[in-house]
Parts: C-alpha cells; sequence; structure tokens
C-alpha cells in the first residue's frame, strides 16, 4: 500500500485529474488510504487561497461561484471548487444540482469541480471537505472555492475551514439583518449583496453599514460590502479585487499565522473527535457495550457518566488516558 500511496501521492500534485478524483472518492468513502495520502501530500498543501461562499438558498451562490471561476480562469489560475449539496434522503448522494449549474466549467481542464453530500453533517459543510480541499490545494489549485449548502444562520462550519468567508444576502428575500447577526452576520469576512438590481438593495445595505459600524474591526479588517448580479458577470470582478486585497492584509501581517494555528487547533480537535468516535463504534464488543449501558441507563440501573467512562474504556480510551 506505501508504494501505491506514493505513487497516487505524486500524481495528485503533479495536478492529474483522474488521481484527484479517485482520492477525493476514497476520502468519502473513508478508505484507510485516504489517510496515507493526505499525509503524503500535506507537506505540499498551503498555498491556495480557500474561499467559502455561504448565505441562505435561493441567494445565487452557484452563479456566483461559476462567475467568480470564470475570472480567475481568465487571469490563467487554476481553480477547484467544492460543491456542498444536501444529502438526498432515499440514497444518502448529493443531488449534484451545482454541478449541473456549473457545466459551462466542466470542459475547462484548469477548473476541477466536485459536489459533495452533507451526509447528516451539521453546519452545512461535508465533514470530508476539508481533506478535499487539501488534495486540491496539493495538486496546485491557487483558488479553492467552497460553497455550502444554504442551511441558514447555523451555516458557521465554514469559517473554520476558509481563508476568506464570503456571505451572500440578497434583496427582496426578508433577510432580517438584526436577527442574523448571531450567525451568517459575525461571519462574513466580505458581505455579498447578489441580485442588487432588484429594489430595495439600497436598504439592505444602509442596513449592513449601520451595523458594521457597531462591530468591532477582526484583526485590522472591516468586512466589506460588494454588490454583484452575478447572472450577469456584474460585479464579479471588483469581487476578485476585494478578496484580493484581504488575503493581502493578512499576509502583510502576523494575522494570518495566528488564524491558522486556530484554525488547525479546531481541526485536530475535530480529527481526535472523529477518530474516537470511530473506535467508539468499531467493533463487536464495543458495539455490544454500547447496547447494553443504553439499556440500563435508560432503565436508571447506571447513570450516563459512567456509561461513558466504560464505554472509553471498553473503546482503549479510559479517562486516564485521556489526560495523558
Amino acid at each position: 500500500m506505501s508504494e501505491t500511496a506514493d505513487r497516487w501521492a505524486g500524481q495528485i500534485r503533479a495536478g492529474d485529474v483522474r488521481a484527484v478524483a479517485r482520492a477525493i472518492t476514497a476520502i468519502e468513502n473513508r478508505d484507510p488510504v485516504a489517510e496515507e495520502l493526505l499525509r503524503r501530500v500535506f507537506v505540499s498543501t498551503g498555498r491556495a487561497q480557500v474561499v467559502g461562499i455561504t448565505g441562505a438558498p435561493g441567494t445565487g451562490k452557484s452563479t456566483l461561484v461559476d462567475r467568480l471561476a470564470a475570472h480567475y480562469r481568465r487571469a490563467g489560475e487554476e481553480v477547484g471548487i467544492i460543491a456542498v449539496d444536501p444529502t438526498s434522503p432515499y440514497t444518502g448522494g448529493a443531488i449534484l444540482g451545482d454541478r449541473i449549474r456549473m457545466q459551462g466549467l466542466a470542459s475547462d481542464a484548469g477548473i476541477f469541480i466536485r459536489s459533495m453530500a452533507t451526509r447528516g453533517f451539521l453546519g452545512g459543510l461535508s465533514r470530508a471537505a476539508g481533506d478535499v480541499a487539501l488534495i486540491l490545494d496539493a495538486a496546485g489549485k491557487q483558488h479553492v472555492l467552497i460553497e455550502t449548502v444554504g442551511v441558514g444562520q447555523d451555516e458557521v462550519d465554514i469559517v473554520r475551514l476558509a481563508d476568506c468567508t464570503l456571505v451572500l444576502l440578497v434583496p427582496g428575500m426578508g433577510d432580517d439583518i438584526q436577527n442574523m447577526k448571531a450567525g451568517l452576520m459575525e461571519i462574513a469576512d466580505i458581505f455579498v449583496l447578489n441580485k442588487s438590481d432588484r429594489e430595495g438593495v439600497d436598504r439592505v445595505e444602509s442596513q449592513l453599514e449601520a451595523m458594521l459600524e457597531l462591530a468591532p474591526e477582526r484583526d485590522g479588517w472591516k468586512p466589506k460590502i460588494v454588490r454583484t448580479v452575478a447572472s450577469e458577470n456584474k460585479g464579479v470582478e471588483e469581487l476578485a479585487v476585494t478578496i484580493a486585497e484581504y488575503h493581502k492584509h493578512f499576509d502583510g501581517t502576523t494575522q494570518r499565522q495566528a488564524r491558522k494555528v486556530e484554525h488547525w487547533k479546531r481541526r485536530l480537535i475535530r480529527l481526535a473527535e472523529e477518530i474516537a468516535l470511530e473506535q467508539l463504534a468499531s467493533g463487536p464488543r464495543a458495539q455490544a457495550s454500547l447496547d447494553r449501558l443504553a439499556v440500563e441507563v435508560a432503565e436508571r440501573k447506571k447513570d450516563p457518566y459512567a456509561a461513558v467512562n466504560e464505554l472509553l474504556s471498553v473503546a482503549g480510551l479510559s479517562k486516564k488516558k485521556r489526560q495523558d
């Protein structure tokens, strides 16, 4: 497996489309070789600019991603797109609506598009999205655009993954900025008023500006507001310039490294949680213990904390080991 992983990793670093596609499939299927691949290509990552695009359904995220990718391609830069679609309740797969809407980019060898199912994962992102972004980064994509599923105010996980987060709003959709403060409104590095040819855009922008006057700067950056009409390719170039300004701002300060450290602290905690959960759920002994303990807790024969400690011990994750 080691030789296979080495050769595969080399193909990924060379930008081989088939190798990248196979790697993403392995990640989604939680194939053991995926971890080896990620280890081998990790040293080649960290160069791509990862941009998250989020917002409520109907704000035009897919169209904006399509136009933004086309803008970067005209500049000769390669782009990776991760479009996270809702999971089908029947098949467990993605509906793939984003790839249908981005068919105009499909023939461009400098763009790699992958739709992924959320598979029930809350926060608007597939659990594998972070690893897929690393693969695209290693494959030489200068920009990785991640379009989240659009689940609304709780869709804040993207801020833990992206270098820059765009929040899309549309006038006339009943967006109440005051009610959104605690969610999407607090994660935006750039606000995009899409479909800005609609009535009411001035009011929405005024509300945003008033809110931003009260909000403190984050690492010396005050979120910008950019108007676009993505369907007509209006404002896309200005948006790309604003994204570049954002990256330049953080590249020129010590805050970039601090943000990267915080980002990886969260990722490492999430990864440790996932590995612990896998160990708890794997093997007949652990599953039998889980079934038995659930019955004992439900019947009030055992408290949940004692049950968890016993379950951790069965899985080889005793409280003493976790403290070490």
